[in-house]
């Protein structure tokens, strides 16, 4: 029998809530970056086969944004913010209002601004799981490349140099006045790394 923790339904409340608190933090760092009141929810987290996330990002062809974090500390491994191609161009005319463009028009500011909001949702998200864990966690300065769902997905894996079979998918909801943005959040942890976090969740 395999000692390998197992994701329970436990388990996937308990990192529900984690992204729940790392969103509320989250929301507080955007509405001063932007200066306007931002709310984010987590409307789920769960396990999922690696080979399956492109199909829920919309299809491995679907043009994305993706920032890129590597997790250093007790646990390693990546952390990737991505979001359609409209979504990210929605995200970024709201922190540097400009005439309606697309991602391939983005300039460095924008991909500037990217970079600062997926550092605020990551680093608020990997602070709540090291408050949970008491595990000390770091991240580096992010990358972001704006390509197809799938392509990114591979630069996450190869910058890494990871070979995973799961991943751990949180679905976000970005919302400032009556626009809302939906966003993912893909936690890509080592797989000793991702046994030692279920283990601390408690599996």
């Amino acid at each position: 029998m395999s000692d390998a923790p197992e994701f329970t339904d436990y388990v996937a409340d308990i990192l529900k809530e984690v992204g729940n608190i790392g969103a509320a933090h989250a929301a507080t760092a955007l509405s001063e970056l932007i200066q306007e009141q931002v709310n984010m929810t987590v409307p789920s987290a769960r396990m999922v086969p690696f080979r399956e996330v492109p199909e829920l990002l919309g299809g491995e062809e679907m043009l994305s944004a993706g920032v890129i974090t590597q997790i250093k500390g007790s646990l390693s491994g990546n952390l990737l913010l991505v979001m359609a191609a409209e979504s990210a161009v929605q995200l970024v005319t709201r922190l540097l209002p400009a005439e309606s463009k697309g991602v391939q028009d983005f300039t460095a500011m924008d991909f500037s601004a990217l970079a600062e909001v997926g550092n605020i949702l990551g680093g608020s998200f990997i602070n709540a799981i090291s408050d949970l864990t008491g595990f000390t966690l770091h991240v580096t300065v992010p990358g972001v490349a704006v390509d197809m769902a799938g392509a990114i997905l591979s630069i996450c894996l190869l910058s890494a140099e990871l070979t995973m079979d799961e991943a751990l998918l949180v679905e976000t909801s970005i919302s400032q006045g009556t626009s809302s943005i939906d966003a993912h959040i893909i936690l890509i942890p080592e797989p000793d790394s991702m046994d030692r976090l279920l283990k601390a969740l408690g599996a």
